[in-house]
C-alpha cells in the first residue's frame, strides 16, 4: 500500500505574544514543522507540548528553516532579535506592526544580509487566526517571488492580499484601514453619547447604527472614483454647501444633550475650510486634499 503525503513547508516563528501564539497553533494544526523562539521561554512550553520545536536562541531558530516569520512587539525589537542571526538564503516575513517607513528601512538591510524580504500587515485579531471564514487576512508587500513561493503556507493562518513591491505598502494599507475603523468608532461613540442620558436602550440603537454604517460604506467607492478623475462634483447627491449648512444642527444637538463635540468639530472645520475655497458644489472628497501636507 502506498501513501500519498505532501511535505509541509517548515516554518520558524520568532515571537509568541497573543498573535504569535495564534499563528503558531495554526501552522501546527496544518501539519507544518514549526520551530519557535520567544524572549520569555515559558511562553513556548504549551507549544512544545503541541509539537513545536523550541530553539534556545533566535539565531538557532532562524537556522532551522528557510521561511522565517517575525511577529514581535515593535520594530526596534526586530533589530535586537535578528542581530546575531545568519539571514543568508532566508525568506524573511516580518509581521511586526510598523510604519511604512520602518518597513522600507527594514527591507534593504535584510537584502544586504542575503535574505528575501516580505512585510505584512495583519488585518485580524488573534481569535480570528486559523479560523476559516472568520474574515481575517494579511496584507503583504515586498518580494513577489517570496510571496508566490510561500503563498500556501502564509494562507494557513489567514487570507492573503499582496499589495505591491514597495515593502511599505502592507503597513500603509494596514494603517489606512485601521484609521478608517477608528473614525467609525469615533462616530459610534458620539452617537451613543447623544442618547446616554435619555430613556433609550443602547441595544435598540445598535442595530440601527450598524445598518446605517453598512448603508453608507459604499460611499468610499465614489470618493475613490472622484480622487482618480479629479472631478469632485461627479455624482454628487448632497453637495458640500448643503452639508456645511446642516452642521449647526449636529453641534446644537450635542450641546443640548450635554455631549462634547470634540469628535465631530475637526471634520466640520475641514468642511468649512473647503467651502471657503469656493468648492460648494463638490462632494466631501476635497477634505482629503486638505489633509495632505
Amino acid at each position: 500500500m502506498t501513501h500519498n503525503t505532501v511535505e509541509k513547508t517548515p516554518v520558524t516563528l520568532l515571537g509568541l505574544g497573543a498573535m504569535g501564539t495564534a499563528l503558531a497553533r495554526a501552522w501546527l494544526a496544518a501539519g507544518h514543522p514549526l520551530t519557535v523562539w520567544n524572549r520569555t521561554p515559558a511562553r513556548a512550553a504549551a507549544l512544545a507540548a503541541e509539537g513545536a520545536r523550541v530553539a534556545d536562541s533566535a539565531a538557532e531558530a532562524v537556522a532551522a528553516s528557510t521561511l522565517v516569520v517575525v511577529c514581535l512587539l515593535d520594530d526596534a525589537s526586530v533589530d535586537e532579535v535578528l542581530a546575531g542571526a545568519d539571514l543568508a538564503g532566508k525568506d524573511l516575513v516580518n509581521l511586526t506592526t510598523s510604519t511604512p517607513a520602518e518597513a522600507r528601512a527594514r527591507a534593504e538591510p535584510a537584502r544586504e544580509r542575503g535574505a528575501r524580504y516580505l512585510d505584512g500587515g495583519i488585518m485580524a485579531v488573534p481569535p480570528m487566526i486559523g479560523v476559516p471564514g472568520a474574515g481575517g487576512y494579511v496584507f503583504y508587500s515586498g518580494s513577489r517571488e517570496l510571496f508566490e513561493r510561500h503563498r500556501d503556507t502564509l494562507s494557513v493562518p489567514a487570507g492573503t492580499a499582496y499589495v505591491g513591491l514597495d515593502a511599505g505598502f502592507a503597513a500603509l494599507h494596514d494603517v489606512a484601514l485601521l484609521s478608517a475603523m477608528y473614525g467609525m468608532f469615533a462616530g459610534a461613540a458620539h452617537a451613543f453619547a447623544l442618547i446616554r442620558k435619555e430613556d433609550i436602550d443602547p441595544a435598540s440603537l445598535a442595530p440601527l447604527l450598524a445598518d446605517w454604517l453598512v448603508a453608507m460604506a459604499p460611499a468610499v467607492h465614489q470618493t475613490a472614483a472622484q480622487l482618480r478623475s479629479g472631478d469632485y462634483t461627479e455624482g454628487v447627491v448632497s453637495n458640500l454647501a448643503m452639508q456645511v449648512a446642516g452642521t449647526p444642527t449636529f453641534l446644537n444637538t450635542a450641546e443640548e444633550q450635554g455631549v462634547s463635540p470634540e469628535l465631530l468639530r475637526p471634520y466640520f472645520d475641514l468642511m468649512r475650510r473647503r467651502l471657503a475655497e469656493g468648492s460648494g458644489a463638490e462632494d466631501l472628497t476635497g477634505v482629503v486634499d486638505l489633509l495632505v501636507r
